[in-house]
Protein backbone atom coordinates (compact mmCIF):
# COMPACT_ATOMS: atom_id res chain seq x y z
CA UNK A 1 0.00 0.00 0.00
CA UNK A 2 2.99 2.21 0.60
CA UNK A 3 4.40 1.66 -2.57
CA UNK A 4 0.59 2.40 -4.23
CA UNK A 5 -0.05 5.26 -2.55
CA UNK A 6 3.41 6.73 -3.66
CA UNK A 7 2.41 5.69 -7.55
CA UNK A 8 -0.62 7.24 -7.61
CA UNK A 9 0.91 10.26 -5.64
CA UNK A 10 2.97 11.03 -8.74
CA UNK A 11 -0.08 11.18 -10.84
CA UNK A 12 -2.99 12.91 -8.96
CA UNK A 13 -4.70 10.16 -7.79
CA UNK A 14 -6.48 10.89 -4.32
CA UNK A 15 -8.36 7.52 -3.42
CA UNK A 16 -8.12 4.01 -3.88
CA UNK A 17 -10.44 1.44 -3.81
CA UNK A 18 -9.00 -1.75 -2.61
CA UNK A 19 -10.34 -5.54 -3.03
CA UNK A 20 -9.21 -9.08 -2.92
CA UNK A 21 -5.94 -8.54 -0.74
CA UNK A 22 -3.41 -10.56 -2.83
CA UNK A 23 -5.56 -13.45 -3.98
CA UNK A 24 -5.52 -14.57 -7.30
CA UNK A 25 -7.62 -17.71 -6.32
CA UNK A 26 -10.78 -17.60 -8.44
CA UNK A 27 -12.64 -20.25 -6.50
CA UNK A 28 -12.02 -19.34 -2.89
CA UNK A 29 -12.80 -20.72 0.28
CA UNK A 30 -14.72 -19.00 3.40
CA UNK A 31 -11.64 -18.76 4.79
CA UNK A 32 -9.86 -17.66 2.05
CA UNK A 33 -12.83 -14.87 1.75
CA UNK A 34 -12.38 -14.12 5.24
CA UNK A 35 -8.35 -13.52 5.01
CA UNK A 36 -8.25 -11.23 1.68
CA UNK A 37 -10.74 -8.86 3.54
CA UNK A 38 -8.67 -9.12 6.75
CA UNK A 39 -5.93 -7.77 4.68
CA UNK A 40 -8.27 -5.08 2.69
CA UNK A 41 -9.18 -3.40 6.17
CA UNK A 42 -6.10 -3.55 7.23
CA UNK A 43 -4.56 -1.65 4.74
CA UNK A 44 -7.51 1.02 4.69
CA UNK A 45 -7.75 1.03 8.16
CA UNK A 46 -3.33 2.06 7.85
CA UNK A 47 -4.69 4.91 4.97
CA UNK A 48 -8.16 5.82 5.64
CA UNK A 49 -7.40 8.90 3.45
CA UNK A 50 -6.52 7.35 0.72
CA UNK A 51 -8.29 4.09 0.21
CA UNK A 52 -11.84 2.30 0.64
CA UNK A 53 -12.47 -0.83 1.15
CA UNK A 54 -14.59 -3.04 -1.11
CA UNK A 55 -15.68 -6.53 0.18
CA UNK A 56 -14.67 -10.00 -1.73
CA UNK A 57 -17.91 -12.22 -1.52
CA UNK A 58 -19.08 -14.92 -3.41
CA UNK A 59 -22.20 -17.02 -4.25
CA UNK A 60 -20.92 -20.17 -3.80
CA UNK A 61 -21.34 -18.99 -0.03
CA UNK A 62 -24.20 -16.97 0.08
CA UNK A 63 -24.82 -17.11 3.78
CA UNK A 64 -20.88 -16.70 4.73
CA UNK A 65 -21.13 -13.53 2.16
CA UNK A 66 -24.01 -11.82 3.90
CA UNK A 67 -22.21 -12.24 7.65
CA UNK A 68 -19.18 -10.99 5.75
CA UNK A 69 -20.69 -8.17 4.54
CA UNK A 70 -22.11 -7.13 7.62
CA UNK A 71 -18.50 -7.95 9.10
CA UNK A 72 -16.96 -5.20 7.22
CA UNK A 73 -19.45 -3.03 5.58
CA UNK A 74 -22.00 -2.36 8.01
CA UNK A 75 -19.48 -2.88 10.84
CA UNK A 76 -16.56 -2.41 9.53
CA UNK A 77 -14.83 0.24 7.02
CA UNK A 78 -15.57 -1.25 3.80
CA UNK A 79 -17.85 0.34 1.14
CA UNK A 80 -19.13 -1.48 -1.35
CA UNK A 81 -19.01 -5.41 -2.69
CA UNK A 82 -16.25 -6.78 -4.81
CA UNK A 83 -14.87 -6.95 -7.36
CA UNK A 84 -16.45 -10.43 -7.51
CA UNK A 85 -14.51 -13.06 -9.35
CA UNK A 86 -15.96 -16.25 -8.18
CA UNK A 87 -16.46 -20.08 -9.13
CA UNK A 88 -19.80 -19.00 -9.95
CA UNK A 89 -21.24 -16.66 -12.68
CA UNK A 90 -23.31 -13.45 -11.19
CA UNK A 91 -26.61 -14.80 -12.65
CA UNK A 92 -27.40 -17.65 -10.20
CA UNK A 93 -29.86 -17.41 -7.77
CA UNK A 94 -27.53 -17.54 -4.75
CA UNK A 95 -26.64 -13.91 -5.87
CA UNK A 96 -29.59 -12.71 -5.23
CA UNK A 97 -29.34 -13.05 -1.20
CA UNK A 98 -25.45 -11.29 -1.69
CA UNK A 99 -27.49 -8.37 -3.17
CA UNK A 100 -30.25 -7.78 -1.29
CA UNK A 101 -28.09 -7.75 1.60
CA UNK A 102 -26.25 -4.91 -0.65
CA UNK A 103 -29.08 -3.19 -1.24
CA UNK A 104 -29.65 -2.91 2.25
CA UNK A 105 -27.08 -0.07 3.00
CA UNK A 106 -27.27 0.81 -0.94
CA UNK A 107 -23.80 -0.57 -1.65
CA UNK A 108 -22.80 -0.63 -5.56
CA UNK A 109 -21.97 -3.91 -6.60
CA UNK A 110 -18.75 -4.44 -9.09
CA UNK A 111 -18.54 -7.74 -10.82
CA UNK A 112 -15.92 -9.25 -12.89
CA UNK A 113 -16.64 -9.81 -16.34
CA UNK A 114 -14.87 -11.29 -19.39
CA UNK A 115 -15.95 -12.70 -23.36
CA UNK A 116 -13.23 -14.85 -24.09
CA UNK A 117 -12.37 -15.99 -27.69
CA UNK A 118 -11.73 -19.42 -26.79
CA UNK A 119 -14.92 -19.49 -24.11
CA UNK A 120 -14.84 -18.15 -20.18
CA UNK A 121 -13.47 -19.98 -17.51
CA UNK A 122 -16.22 -22.25 -15.69
CA UNK A 123 -18.01 -20.01 -13.88
CA UNK A 124 -16.59 -16.67 -15.11
CA UNK A 125 -19.22 -14.25 -15.56
CA UNK A 126 -19.87 -11.66 -18.58
CA UNK A 127 -21.92 -8.63 -19.18
CA UNK A 128 -24.93 -11.03 -20.22
CA UNK A 129 -24.42 -12.13 -16.66
CA UNK A 130 -24.43 -8.85 -14.92
CA UNK A 131 -27.70 -7.57 -17.35
CA UNK A 132 -29.97 -10.74 -15.74
CA UNK A 133 -28.58 -9.77 -12.25
CA UNK A 134 -29.17 -5.93 -12.53
CA UNK A 135 -32.50 -6.50 -14.26
CA UNK A 136 -33.63 -8.70 -11.27
CA UNK A 137 -32.87 -5.75 -9.04
CA UNK A 138 -33.64 -2.95 -10.58
CA UNK A 139 -32.93 -0.48 -7.57
CA UNK A 140 -29.55 -1.46 -6.68
CA UNK A 141 -26.21 0.01 -9.00
CA UNK A 142 -23.84 -2.23 -10.74
CA UNK A 143 -20.32 -1.92 -12.26
CA UNK A 144 -19.24 -4.29 -14.85
CA UNK A 145 -15.95 -4.49 -14.04
CA UNK A 146 -13.49 -4.51 -17.40
CA UNK A 147 -16.76 -4.43 -19.54
CA UNK A 148 -15.90 -7.52 -20.69
CA UNK A 149 -12.71 -7.25 -22.15
CA UNK A 150 -13.83 -7.05 -25.62
CA UNK A 151 -15.79 -3.84 -24.47
CA UNK A 152 -16.98 -3.04 -28.20
CA UNK A 153 -19.44 -6.16 -27.24
CA UNK A 154 -19.87 -5.59 -23.94
CA UNK A 155 -20.54 -1.73 -23.76
CA UNK A 156 -23.55 -2.72 -26.23
CA UNK A 157 -24.36 -5.38 -23.74
CA UNK A 158 -25.29 -3.11 -20.88
CA UNK A 159 -26.23 -0.31 -22.92
CA UNK A 160 -30.02 -0.86 -22.07
CA UNK A 161 -29.64 -1.52 -18.73
CA UNK A 162 -29.72 1.80 -16.85
CA UNK A 163 -28.43 0.22 -13.02
CA UNK A 164 -24.84 -0.56 -15.10
CA UNK A 165 -22.05 1.15 -15.28
CA UNK A 166 -18.99 0.56 -17.16
CA UNK A 167 -15.45 0.32 -15.45
CA UNK A 168 -12.98 0.68 -18.53
CA UNK A 169 -10.13 -1.11 -16.13
CA UNK A 170 -7.86 -3.95 -17.20
CA UNK A 171 -7.35 -3.91 -20.99
CA UNK A 172 -4.95 -2.49 -22.98
CA UNK A 173 -5.20 2.07 -23.55
CA UNK A 174 -7.03 1.38 -26.73
CA UNK A 175 -8.23 4.57 -28.33
CA UNK A 176 -11.98 4.59 -28.98
CA UNK A 177 -12.72 2.58 -25.94
CA UNK A 178 -14.04 5.81 -23.80
CA UNK A 179 -15.63 7.49 -26.57
CA UNK A 180 -17.96 4.66 -27.74
CA UNK A 181 -19.00 4.19 -23.64
CA UNK A 182 -19.68 8.26 -23.81
CA UNK A 183 -21.76 7.68 -27.54
CA UNK A 184 -23.11 4.99 -26.46
CA UNK A 185 -24.34 4.81 -22.30
CA UNK A 186 -23.53 8.40 -21.67
CA UNK A 187 -20.95 9.82 -19.30
CA UNK A 188 -22.50 9.28 -15.77
CA UNK A 189 -22.34 5.31 -16.37
CA UNK A 190 -18.89 4.90 -17.25
CA UNK A 191 -16.34 4.52 -14.32
CA UNK A 192 -12.04 4.95 -14.64
CA UNK A 193 -10.39 2.15 -12.55
CA UNK A 194 -6.70 1.06 -13.17
CA UNK A 195 -6.73 -2.52 -12.57
CA UNK A 196 -3.58 -2.31 -10.59
CA UNK A 197 -1.36 -3.87 -10.12
CA UNK A 198 -1.99 -6.18 -12.59
CA UNK A 199 -1.98 -3.15 -15.00
CA UNK A 200 -0.29 0.61 -14.39
CA UNK A 201 -2.09 3.68 -12.78
CA UNK A 202 -0.79 5.21 -15.88
CA UNK A 203 -2.05 2.70 -19.06
CA UNK A 204 -5.35 3.58 -17.57
CA UNK A 205 -5.57 7.20 -17.63
CA UNK A 206 -4.58 7.39 -20.55
CA UNK A 207 -7.77 5.86 -21.66
CA UNK A 208 -9.47 8.86 -20.32
CA UNK A 209 -7.08 11.60 -20.82
CA UNK A 210 -6.61 11.27 -24.05
CA UNK A 211 -10.01 9.94 -25.03
CA UNK A 212 -11.89 12.72 -27.57
CA UNK A 213 -14.30 13.55 -24.98
CA UNK A 214 -15.57 16.84 -23.42
CA UNK A 215 -12.96 17.76 -19.95
CA UNK A 216 -16.80 17.94 -17.92
CA UNK A 217 -17.17 14.23 -18.97
CA UNK A 218 -13.53 12.87 -18.00
CA UNK A 219 -13.93 14.41 -14.44
CA UNK A 220 -17.15 12.84 -13.90
CA UNK A 221 -15.14 9.23 -15.58
CA UNK A 222 -12.37 10.02 -13.13
CA UNK A 223 -14.22 10.21 -9.95
CA UNK A 224 -17.67 12.35 -9.98
CA UNK A 225 -19.11 8.83 -11.12
CA UNK A 226 -18.33 6.81 -8.17
CA UNK A 227 -18.55 9.43 -6.17
CA UNK A 228 -22.27 9.68 -6.94
CA UNK A 229 -22.06 5.52 -6.56
CA UNK A 230 -20.50 5.61 -3.21
CA UNK A 231 -22.67 8.90 -1.31
CA UNK A 232 -25.38 6.28 -0.29
CA UNK A 233 -23.47 4.12 1.31
CA UNK A 234 -21.35 6.30 2.68
CA UNK A 235 -24.36 8.74 4.46
CA UNK A 236 -25.58 4.94 5.32
CA UNK A 237 -22.42 4.66 7.21
CA UNK A 238 -22.76 7.86 8.79
CA UNK A 239 -19.82 9.39 6.91
CA UNK A 240 -20.40 13.84 6.19
CA UNK A 241 -20.56 13.12 2.10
Amino acid sequence: MTVLIECADRLGIERLLVSQGYSADRHPTADQLRVENDRVMRAVRRFPDRAYGSVYLSPAHPEFSVQEFNRCVRDGPMVCVGELEADKRCNVPEMDLIVERAASMKAPILQHTWLKAGGNDEGESTPYDVVELAERHPGVQFVCVHTGGDWERGIRIIRSTKNVCADIAGSNPTTGFVEMAVRELGAERVIYGSDVGGRSFASQLSKVLGARVPDADKKLILGGNLRRLLTPVLRAKGYSV
